[in-house]
Order: C-alpha cells, then structure tokens, then sequence
C-alpha cells in the first residue's frame, strides 16, 4: 500500500472539479502542466487565468522532501517558526554525507562514525515535527522518492534541484531553497511565478545504442543550461509513451541542467507499470478513474504550436547517443564525432573512470542495461581499461540486483560497489587514483559535469551519457571509442564488437528488500528533545537575520564574478558537505570558487579598506566587522545548479547586501529573496562592463523600492568618477516584504506570533 493514500485519493477527488473549471476559465484545452498547477492553486477552485511569466501565484503542494546536507539548514529554520509538526507529508533522506572510497559496507560504516551527529539530529528533529525519515544507505532522494511517494498530477517540492526527476511519474515536482520548504512545512502558501510551457514531441521509438539519457542530453544542446529557465518542460507524443517510467525520471531529472522549473510527462501505461511494481496498486487504481485528467488533452498535443511558448520535436528512430560535455551538461556531441572533436580540444582521450549511477541513472533498468555490457566484457574476455564504480539508486534496487546477479557482473569486472547514495556525483569521492591538478578524462551517467564537480581537480574533464554508454566507453577506455562502429581486442588477441545494450524495464521476479531503511515518526513528537552542542563544528542554531533597511551607502564592491558562477562555485559541495548544519563555518567557502574578472583568480580579491588581497569569506568578513554592507557582481545564469540556499544565507551571514547579475538561475534567484537580500539584474547588461575594483556603492532611491520599479545605483570609483546604474528587480509586494523584515523566515514567526 503506498503511503499518504488519504492525501492522494483527496488530491484526486477536487481534481476533475478543478481542471475543468481552469479550462473553462483560460478558454481553451489544456497541458498536463496547467491541469496540476490549477488543480493546486492555494485558494482551491480557479477563479482567474494567470498570465505565463508574469503573475505570481500561490500553491498547494501536496508533499515535501528534504535531503541531509539541504535539510539541516531547512530543519533549523523550522525549529524557529513556531509550529509542533509539519502540515504536509515531508520526509528526509541521508544520502548526500557518505563518501564514496572502498565500498558500500566500509564507506556507511565511516559515514555513520564521521557524522552520527547530524544524522542523529536530522532524525530527532524528524520524529519531533512528524517527517518520515530515510536512513543513510536507504538510497538516493529521488529515486526512493520515485519509488514511494510521487504519485500522477501531484505537486511536491523539494530541497534539491533535481526534485524534478518525480515528473517521471507524472508529477510537478520544483527543487526549491530550504526557506521555501520551511512555508509549506508551516502551513503556508508557496509562491511560484506561473511558468513557461515547453513541448517536447516525442516521435519514434528507441532503439540500439540510444537511451532516455540521449533525448535530455539532445534537449540540452538544443536549450542550452538556460533555455529552459522559467519554463515547464512537458513532453508527449507517441515516443513519450514508447518511454519506461524511469526513463522518464531520467529526462526529467537532467531538466535542471537546462534551468527548467521542471519536467514531467502524461499518465501512461508505464507509469501504471512501475506503480503496480512498487506495490502501489491502490493508487494506479485511483489514477485510473481520472485517467483524462492525468495528461494533456488531446487537442494540445495534436497541435502544441498553440497551446505552448516553444514547441522541439525529436524523432527516436533517428537519435543518436551522445556524451556532453566536458564543464558543461549542454555540450552535446554524437559519440561517433567525439573522438576528431577532443582531439582538436586537447581533451585527454584516455578514460581513467567509469561511473555508473547517481540520482539520475541508477534504476533497475538503468543497472541492467549497463550489465548486458560488462556481460559482454567479462564473457569474451575483455579487460576494462578503466576503473568501474557503481551507485544503486535505492536499497530496494540494490537488493533486488544483487538477488538477479546484477551486481555480481559489475563485480567480475572488478568494478566498486558504492552505498546507494549520491557519491561521486556531488563531489563525495575520495578519488584514490588522481592527485593535484593532473588532466584527465571520466566518464559518468550523472546529471553535473561542472570543474571540480565529482572529484575537486578543476582539470578532470567529466562527459555525460547512459549507463551502458559509460559501460563500453570505460571497458575500451577510450573517449573516442564509438561501439556502434568500433571493436576492441581481448585478452587473447581477438577482435570483439559489444552487441547492443538489452536490460529489462522492471525485475521479472519484482522488486524485493530485507531493510529499506524507512523510520516512521512518532505521533506525539512534544516529548522528543532535539538538542545541538553549542561548540558543534557541524551544527549551529540560527539567529535571525537583521533587516538590511532602506539605505545602503558606502558598500563595497566583494567580488566582479567573471563567467559562470554556479552554486558549486559560491559554495561549495564534496568536503564542505561536512559544515551544511553550521552557517558560520560553511560560510569559510563563500565564492572561494568564482573567477575575479580583476586578475582571473580564485578566492583572491582587494580589501578596499586595506589595499591587500585576500580570501573572498576574510575580505567580507573583515568589511562586516567594520560595518560596512557589500555586494556581489556577476554574470549570465548565476547560480545555475544546485538548490543549495547556503550560497544565499553565506553572503547574507558575511554582510553581502545585494547581488547584481546579468541574469539568474530561478531557484538561486528566490532563495536571495527568501533571505531579505536583493538580487538584481542590470537593465544594460553592457554596465557589468562598467564595475572597477575599488567600487564603492550607493543605493540611490531604495527607500522607493516596490514591485516594478528599478532601483539606481551609483558606482563610485577610484578616481572620483562615478556612473549611475539601473537594476532591474523582480520583486512584488510580499517580496519586499521579506526583505523588509529581514528574511521570509522573519516574516512566518512574526505571523505566527500574533
């Protein structure tokens, strides 16, 4: 039986209701996308159509999850709102804070002894306030989310920006900051800017070599890793529904590589599958009884130029496989062109590792198909080249695998079993091979290839693509090895072709588990005491943030970011996963990745006060104990990546007053808000060309500021100069709101005290 079926057959009940009165209001058919969205509206029954873009609406989602390094600072801003339990469905999962390095026994075990202490504090606070609590090993957020709670046409949010990987079973699912969890958490409506509709038309069938991972990795050199910003990404069509249900969580959950809100996919017959698969029959069979309700209507999709901003249309048959990249998800290149392309980049042709995994790509599907590949190798006597690491999705999957001899083929191919977690892919990978800064080559079926992203070496050049892509490519070792057309030699000198990759959809003898890892909490938490060492290195209670105001004069220019500036540049992920609970320590990180466009350095930038360079974290810290209020400039798509709302609370901590950018990330974007900070675009993008780097800042009419209305800064250089420049902001009134009082979470204890 699956869990909350109350909420979902509720949810179910008001949705025909609601979608039809939405359809009858906005005048016409309507997308999956706007089915959920109306159908979650916080005041109930649609009583307006909102404009894409523009209007602010507020939800209902209909259930939250948090992951361990997000949910310690969203379970300390919880803890001060005032509230005995959390009002939706919410749960947490440990799956970010174990290091892969020996395997999954000895690397839980360590995991467990190095921080028992947050664990035992995310699963206290858990069974205090209600949350459902996942043990460590129990498996990746988003595949145990996949295989438990999402549910068709539901609406969740999360604290991880690839929350979104639940559109694979048909829901609107939006990574968000922890501060927006914290609202819904409280009872509160969540504001959400009504989004963009992107179609994608699926045609075809898959076929050969070619994978789910191929058509994200197609979209995102289509779109670009801000394409999809502002926009739900909806995809239909006869190949849609050609797609297995993980396939789809696959798609989806590389959606926020291209910045999408989201992505998610119709009802289907393979979405019903994978229900009844993870014994959640009960809710396929609700599902079923609004079948119509649960996916486009049939006029959209028949002429979807109408109905969406932007409409892509892929043809299966015909796509080819790809790995992106290297530093960037939106590199995309047909493996067959690969080779001439690296050579003529000076990419290393050499593949020292292969893995296989992460939320993104570690289904039952995903591991099987791989393994009809390392089959292959193992049987004809084919030594890998490359050194093998495998992350199951979840304990479920893991066991199930390991009962089919799924795991037993990696193994013989002395390929390393991680814990079911995320690894590698956020930076947790204790890389035994590679010290410094030495160029090199990996390959991986994650969602992230930033520098420095998987294993620190801002020289590891990682490519994307399927399980079972990364599977040949790591046995050839070779970047440029095509298996379509290329054949490899044995140990006994023979020339061998990899038959095509075969894997099954769902396990024949179904899905089975000893241990899941599931916590349940207790009904009365009031007697549950959830207690935090003063002098913890790990953990740290928040104080509340104090208003910033309405004058800022004299603020220094921090830091010019010169070119992308994602949130693993502002703050940091592999060993300063250990800090996520503390503000103060984390906050040592602050932007020490970003590039100063003065000198091309790292964590090197002017103390005005001093005329010496130093740190990014001490320079700030050094303006903050003076009194003096900074500001960040940066780039296109800043804060691409990651949910991490630390890259937003650090710079608020260390006295960062305001973030001027030519365009940011959603989610980034929010999150500044949600902490009483102001982001802000330049209405010339050409005036980031105009920032020296002894600025000094005044803020010309910000006790004006209200929804609409750009702010004037001036820019007061060295020589007595100075250029005035427009900010464009987006802020509407209960925005400003939280800025006004210090912070959204400010605003809520306020609320809730009177």
């Amino acid at each position: 039986m699956a869990f909350d079926i109350e909420m979902i057959k509720k949810v179910y009940s008001t949705m025909a209701e609601r979608v039809d009165k939405a359809r009858e209001i906005v005048g016409k058919p309507l997308t999956l996308s706007e089915k959920i969205l109306y159908s979650h509206l916080w005041d109930g029954t649609p009583t307006k159509a909102f404009q894409r873009g523009k209007d602010y609406v507020d939800f209902a989602p209909d259930r939250i999850a948090l992951q361990d390094a997000t949910a310690q600072m969203a379970l300390l801003q919880f803890m001060q709102a005032g509230k005995a339990k959390v009002a939706v469905p919410t749960t947490t999962h440990c799956d970010h804070l174990i290091q892969a390095k020996q395997g999954a026994v000895p690397d839980l075990k360590r995991a467990n002894e190095t921080s028992n202490e947050v664990f035992d504090f995310l699963a206290s606070v858990s069974n205090k306030y209600g949350l459902g609590f996942w043990k460590p090993g129990a498996g990746i957020i988003h595949q145990v989310v996949l295989e438990n709670y999402a549910f068709p046409g539901g609406m969740m949010i999360g604290t991880d920006s690839h929350t979104v990987n639940a559109g694979g079973l048909g829901m609107v699912a939006i990574g968000v900051g922890g501060a927006d969890a914290v609202d819904v958490m409280a009872g509160m409506a969540w504001e959400l800017k009504f989004p963009k509709l992107i179609g994608v038309k699926l045609t075809g069938s898959l076929n050969g070599w070619t994978s789910a991972k191929d058509v994200i990795l197609k979209v995102a050199g289509i779109l670009t890793v801000k394409g999809g910003t502002g926009a739900i990404v909806e995809y239909f069509g006869p190949g849609a529904k050609n797609l297995s249900c993980t396939g789809k969580g696959t798609i989806c959950n590389m959606g926020a590589e291209i910045g999408a809100t989201t992505s998610t996919f119709g009802y289907d017959d393979s979405m019903e599958r994978y229900l009844r698969a993870t014994d959640r029959n009960d809710i396929a069979d609700e599902a079923n009884k609004i079948r119509e309700y649960l996916t486009g209507d049939d006029e959209v999709y028949a002429s979807p130029e109408q109905y969406f901003d932007q409409v892509i249309e892929i043809d299966l048959d015909t796509l080819r496989p790809h790995l992106n990249g290297p530093f960037t998800p939106d590199l995309a290149t047909e493996v067959g062109d690969l080779g001439e392309k690296a050579r003529k980049n000076d990419w290393p042709l050499k593949v020292d590792w292969g893995l296989i995994g992460s939320c993104t790509n570690s289904s039952y599907e995903d591991l099987t198909r791989a393994a009809s590949i390392a089959k292959q190798a193992v049987d004809k006597n084919i030594k890998a080249k490359s050194d093998f690491g495998i992350n199951p999705g979840s304990e479920q999957i893991r066991f199930t695998a390991e009962r089919d001899g799924v795991l037993k083929i990696f193994e013989d191919l002395n390929a390393t079993i991680f814990t079911n977690a995320c690894g590698p892919c956020i930076g947790q990978w204790d890389r035994s091979d590679r010290k410094g800064d030495e160029k090199n080559t990996i390959v991986h079926s994650f969602n992230r290839n930033f520098s420095k992203r998987a294993d620190g070496n801002p020289n590891t050049h990682a490519f994307v693509g399927s399980p079972e892509m990364v599977a040949a490519i790591a046995i050839s070792g070779r970047l440029d090895f095509d298996p379509m057309n290329d054949t490899l030699i044995n140990e006994d000198g023979q020339e061998i072709k990899l038959d095509e990759p075969k894997g099954l959809e769902l396990p024949p003898l179904g899905f089975d588990v000893k241990e899941s890892g599931y916590v349940e909490p207790v009904k009365d938490g009031s007697k549950v005491d959830v207690s935090v060492n003063p002098n913890s290195e790990r953990l740290q209670l928040l104080e509340p943030f104090t208003p910033i105001g309405n004058k800022i004069t004299g603020a220094k220019l921090l830091i010019k970011a010169f070119g992308k500036c994602t949130t693993d540049h502002i703050s940091m992920a592999g060993p300063w996963l250990r800090f996520r609970g503390h503000l103060d320590n984390i906050s040592n990180n602050m932007l020490i990745g970003a590039v100063n466009a003065f000198g091309k350095k790292t964590n090197f930038v002017k103390n005005q006060l001093t005329g010496e360079f130093g740190g990014v974290p001490d320079v700030a810290r050094d303006y903050k104990a003076k009194g003096i209020y900074s500001i960040v400039v940066g780039d296109h798509n800043y804060g691409e990546g990651s949910s991490r709302e630390h890259a937003a609370m650090e710079p608020r901590h260390l006295g960062v007053a305001a973030v001027l950018v030519k365009s940011f990330a959603r989610i980034h974007e929010t999150n500044l808000k949600k902490q009483g900070m102001l982001g802000l675009t330049f209405a010339n993008e050409s005036d980031y060309d105009l920032i020296q780097e002894d600025d000094t800042i005044n803020f010309l009419d910000l006790n004006e500021f209200a929804p609409g209305k750009p702010l004037k800064l001036e820019f007061v250089h060295a020589d007595g100069s100075k250029n005035v420049i427009v900010a464009n902001h987006t802020y509407n009134q209960s925005q400003i709101d939280w800025y006004n009082e210090g912070s959204a979470l400010n605003l809520i204890k306020k609320e809730n005290a009177s």
